[in-house]
This record gives structure tokens, C-alpha cells and sequence, in this order.
């Protein structure tokens, strides 16, 4: 009986420590969007694969 009341109180006093142990929040950086020229991106990105099709026209001719 005695180990029973005695285990009983041990596990009492392991939950009510951890109840304590909150940490600090941790705040994350705000998001912030760059500003690029999407005119000149789109452009570029359209050359490569309009290349790659003219030499493989070329190629099966």
C-alpha cells in the first residue's frame, strides 16, 4: 500500500513540473516581397526553350 501512495505522489509531482518549463515565444521575420521586372524575367525565360525547339526542327530536317 505504501508503494502504491508512493508512486502516486511521484507521478503528481512529475506532471506539475513540466507545467512550468514553458520556453520564450520565438517570433519568425515578416515575409517581405522583392520587386523585380517580371517584363525582362519572362522574356529570358521564353528564349531558352524557343531555341531548343528551333534546333530540334533544325536537326529532324
Amino acid at each position: 500500500m505504501k508503494k502504491l501512495i508512493l508512486a502516486t505522489v511521484f507521478a503528481a509531482a512529475t506532471t506539475t513540473a513540466f507545467a512550468g518549463g514553458m520556453s520564450e515565444p520565438v517570433m519568425e521575420a515578416p515575409v517581405v516581397a522583392s520587386t523585380m521586372d517580371e517584363a525582362a524575367g519572362s522574356v529570358s525565360s521564353l528564349l531558352i526553350p524557343l531555341a531548343l525547339i528551333a534546333i530540334v526542327a533544325l536537326a529532324t530536317k
